[in-house]
Protein backbone atom coordinates (compact mmCIF):
# COMPACT_ATOMS: atom_id res chain seq x y z
CA UNK A 1 0.00 0.00 0.00
CA UNK A 2 1.32 3.44 -0.96
CA UNK A 3 2.19 5.81 1.93
CA UNK A 4 -0.52 8.42 2.44
CA UNK A 5 0.30 12.06 1.87
CA UNK A 6 -1.14 14.40 4.51
CA UNK A 7 -2.94 17.58 3.52
CA UNK A 8 -4.68 20.03 5.79
CA UNK A 9 -8.11 20.91 4.43
CA UNK A 10 -8.64 24.64 4.96
CA UNK A 11 -12.35 24.39 5.75
CA UNK A 12 -14.61 24.16 8.78
CA UNK A 13 -17.60 23.00 6.70
CA UNK A 14 -18.46 19.42 7.73
CA UNK A 15 -20.51 18.79 4.58
CA UNK A 16 -17.71 19.95 2.33
CA UNK A 17 -15.17 17.83 4.22
CA UNK A 18 -17.30 14.70 3.79
CA UNK A 19 -17.69 15.32 0.05
CA UNK A 20 -13.98 15.95 -0.47
CA UNK A 21 -12.95 12.88 1.53
CA UNK A 22 -15.13 10.71 -0.72
CA UNK A 23 -13.93 12.38 -3.90
CA UNK A 24 -10.22 12.13 -3.04
CA UNK A 25 -10.52 8.49 -1.91
CA UNK A 26 -8.83 7.15 -5.11
CA UNK A 27 -5.56 8.84 -4.05
CA UNK A 28 -3.23 7.96 -1.19
CA UNK A 29 -4.12 11.13 0.70
CA UNK A 30 -5.04 11.87 4.30
CA UNK A 31 -7.26 14.97 4.52
CA UNK A 32 -7.20 16.54 7.97
CA UNK A 33 -9.72 19.33 8.54
CA UNK A 34 -8.24 22.46 10.08
CA UNK A 35 -10.57 22.50 13.14
CA UNK A 36 -8.99 19.22 14.27
CA UNK A 37 -5.69 21.12 14.46
CA UNK A 38 -7.14 24.13 16.24
CA UNK A 39 -6.72 26.44 13.24
CA UNK A 40 -8.91 29.50 12.82
CA UNK A 41 -10.53 30.25 9.48
CA UNK A 42 -8.63 32.55 7.13
CA UNK A 43 -9.96 35.89 5.95
CA UNK A 44 -11.60 35.80 2.52
CA UNK A 45 -11.49 39.42 1.34
CA UNK A 46 -11.10 38.77 -2.38
CA UNK A 47 -13.56 39.04 -5.26
CA UNK A 48 -12.74 35.78 -7.02
CA UNK A 49 -12.90 32.13 -6.00
CA UNK A 50 -9.29 31.48 -6.97
CA UNK A 51 -7.90 34.32 -4.85
CA UNK A 52 -9.87 33.26 -1.79
CA UNK A 53 -8.95 29.58 -2.21
CA UNK A 54 -5.27 30.52 -2.49
CA UNK A 55 -5.48 32.69 0.63
CA UNK A 56 -7.11 29.89 2.63
CA UNK A 57 -4.62 27.26 1.47
CA UNK A 58 -1.65 29.52 2.22
CA UNK A 59 -3.05 30.31 5.68
CA UNK A 60 -3.38 26.60 6.55
CA UNK A 61 0.03 25.73 5.11
CA UNK A 62 1.69 28.55 7.04
CA UNK A 63 0.04 27.51 10.31
CA UNK A 64 0.98 23.83 9.97
CA UNK A 65 4.25 23.99 8.06
CA UNK A 66 2.99 21.46 5.55
CA UNK A 67 0.81 20.91 2.51
CA UNK A 68 -2.73 22.27 2.33
CA UNK A 69 -5.82 22.10 0.18
CA UNK A 70 -8.53 24.74 -0.01
CA UNK A 71 -11.85 24.99 -1.76
CA UNK A 72 -13.73 28.18 -2.53
CA UNK A 73 -17.10 27.71 -4.08
CA UNK A 74 -20.50 29.24 -4.45
CA UNK A 75 -23.53 29.90 -6.58
CA UNK A 76 -23.29 32.32 -9.51
CA UNK A 77 -26.61 33.55 -10.90
CA UNK A 78 -26.56 35.04 -14.39
CA UNK A 79 -29.36 37.57 -13.83
CA UNK A 80 -27.60 38.86 -10.68
CA UNK A 81 -24.27 39.50 -12.40
CA UNK A 82 -22.71 36.42 -10.83
CA UNK A 83 -24.00 37.05 -7.29
CA UNK A 84 -23.97 35.72 -4.67
CA UNK A 85 -20.59 34.42 -5.89
CA UNK A 86 -17.80 34.52 -3.32
CA UNK A 87 -20.18 35.67 -0.56
CA UNK A 88 -22.55 32.73 -1.13
CA UNK A 89 -22.07 31.34 2.38
CA UNK A 90 -22.96 34.67 4.02
CA UNK A 91 -25.24 36.22 1.41
CA UNK A 92 -27.91 37.26 3.91
CA UNK A 93 -27.28 39.22 7.09
CA UNK A 94 -28.76 37.22 9.93
CA UNK A 95 -28.46 37.02 13.72
CA UNK A 96 -27.16 33.54 14.38
CA UNK A 97 -28.21 31.55 17.45
CA UNK A 98 -25.75 30.68 20.18
CA UNK A 99 -25.75 27.03 19.21
CA UNK A 100 -23.37 24.56 17.62
CA UNK A 101 -21.71 25.43 14.33
CA UNK A 102 -23.90 23.22 12.14
CA UNK A 103 -27.09 24.65 13.66
CA UNK A 104 -25.85 28.15 12.87
CA UNK A 105 -25.01 27.07 9.35
CA UNK A 106 -28.54 25.77 8.80
CA UNK A 107 -30.00 29.10 9.94
CA UNK A 108 -27.63 30.94 7.60
CA UNK A 109 -28.47 28.63 4.69
CA UNK A 110 -32.19 29.21 5.13
CA UNK A 111 -31.69 32.98 5.20
CA UNK A 112 -29.46 32.87 2.12
CA UNK A 113 -32.05 30.89 0.18
CA UNK A 114 -34.86 33.27 1.15
CA UNK A 115 -32.84 36.30 0.08
CA UNK A 116 -31.93 34.73 -3.25
CA UNK A 117 -35.57 33.98 -3.99
CA UNK A 118 -36.54 37.54 -3.07
CA UNK A 119 -33.99 38.99 -5.47
CA UNK A 120 -35.13 36.71 -8.27
CA UNK A 121 -38.82 37.40 -7.78
CA UNK A 122 -40.33 38.21 -11.17
CA UNK A 123 -37.05 37.43 -12.99
CA UNK A 124 -37.52 35.13 -15.99
CA UNK A 125 -33.85 34.25 -16.49
CA UNK A 126 -33.11 31.70 -13.76
CA UNK A 127 -29.80 30.36 -15.15
CA UNK A 128 -27.16 29.72 -12.51
CA UNK A 129 -24.21 27.49 -11.74
CA UNK A 130 -22.39 26.10 -8.78
CA UNK A 131 -18.71 26.99 -9.19
CA UNK A 132 -15.76 25.43 -7.38
CA UNK A 133 -12.07 26.30 -7.35
CA UNK A 134 -9.54 24.07 -5.58
CA UNK A 135 -6.00 25.16 -4.71
CA UNK A 136 -3.29 22.87 -3.32
CA UNK A 137 0.09 23.99 -1.96
CA UNK A 138 3.11 21.96 -0.92
CA UNK A 139 4.02 24.74 1.51
CA UNK A 140 3.06 28.33 2.22
CA UNK A 141 5.90 29.45 -0.08
CA UNK A 142 5.02 27.12 -2.96
CA UNK A 143 5.48 29.20 -6.15
CA UNK A 144 3.48 26.71 -8.25
CA UNK A 145 0.08 26.07 -6.68
CA UNK A 146 -2.12 23.44 -8.24
CA UNK A 147 -5.41 25.03 -9.36
CA UNK A 148 -8.50 23.21 -10.60
CA UNK A 149 -11.99 24.42 -11.49
CA UNK A 150 -15.48 22.94 -11.84
CA UNK A 151 -18.81 24.39 -12.97
CA UNK A 152 -22.27 22.75 -12.63
CA UNK A 153 -24.96 24.60 -14.54
CA UNK A 154 -28.67 24.59 -13.79
CA UNK A 155 -31.49 26.97 -12.94
CA UNK A 156 -32.89 28.40 -9.72
CA UNK A 157 -36.37 27.18 -8.82
CA UNK A 158 -39.06 29.39 -7.29
CA UNK A 159 -39.17 27.21 -4.15
CA UNK A 160 -36.79 24.70 -2.52
CA UNK A 161 -37.08 20.97 -3.20
CA UNK A 162 -35.37 18.06 -1.49
CA UNK A 163 -33.92 17.41 1.93
CA UNK A 164 -30.33 16.47 1.13
CA UNK A 165 -27.16 18.46 0.74
CA UNK A 166 -26.60 21.92 2.17
CA UNK A 167 -26.48 25.56 1.13
CA UNK A 168 -28.34 26.31 -2.09
CA UNK A 169 -28.73 22.62 -3.02
CA UNK A 170 -32.56 22.68 -2.64
CA UNK A 171 -32.86 25.56 -5.13
CA UNK A 172 -30.55 24.59 -7.99
CA UNK A 173 -32.37 22.36 -10.48
CA UNK A 174 -30.20 20.32 -12.87
CA UNK A 175 -32.26 19.83 -16.08
CA UNK A 176 -30.23 16.86 -17.31
CA UNK A 177 -31.04 14.97 -14.09
CA UNK A 178 -34.58 16.25 -13.60
CA UNK A 179 -33.89 17.04 -9.94
CA UNK A 180 -32.51 19.64 -7.61
CA UNK A 181 -29.10 18.99 -6.11
CA UNK A 182 -30.82 18.33 -2.76
CA UNK A 183 -32.83 15.50 -4.38
CA UNK A 184 -29.75 13.64 -5.62
CA UNK A 185 -28.07 10.74 -3.87
CA UNK A 186 -24.47 11.32 -2.70
CA UNK A 187 -23.36 9.06 -5.55
CA UNK A 188 -25.19 11.13 -8.17
CA UNK A 189 -23.86 14.34 -6.70
CA UNK A 190 -20.29 13.08 -6.57
CA UNK A 191 -20.45 12.03 -10.21
CA UNK A 192 -21.07 15.37 -11.88
CA UNK A 193 -21.05 18.21 -9.37
CA UNK A 194 -18.86 21.30 -9.60
CA UNK A 195 -16.77 19.91 -6.75
CA UNK A 196 -16.51 16.50 -8.43
CA UNK A 197 -15.28 18.14 -11.62
CA UNK A 198 -12.70 20.21 -9.76
CA UNK A 199 -11.49 17.21 -7.74
CA UNK A 200 -11.12 15.07 -10.87
CA UNK A 201 -8.92 17.76 -12.39
CA UNK A 202 -6.99 18.16 -9.11
CA UNK A 203 -6.40 14.40 -8.81
CA UNK A 204 -4.87 14.41 -12.29
CA UNK A 205 -2.61 17.33 -11.36
CA UNK A 206 -1.51 15.68 -8.12
CA UNK A 207 -0.67 12.45 -9.92
CA UNK A 208 1.44 14.13 -12.59
CA UNK A 209 2.99 17.08 -10.74
CA UNK A 210 3.20 15.85 -7.14
CA UNK A 211 3.53 12.13 -8.00
CA UNK A 212 0.78 11.24 -5.51
CA UNK A 213 0.09 7.52 -5.79
CA UNK A 214 -3.26 5.83 -6.04
CA UNK A 215 -4.70 4.45 -2.82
Amino acid sequence: MAPRRRLVLASNNAGKLAELQRLFAPLALELVAQPALGLAEADEPHRTFVENALAKARHAAQATGGAALADDSGLCVDALGGAPGVVSAHYAEVALPAADREARRRVQDDANNRLLLQRLQGVADRRAAFVCTLVALRSADDPEPLIAHGRWAGEVLAAPRGGGGFGYDPLLFIPALGATVAELTPGQKNTGSHRAQAVAAMRALMRTQWQVADA
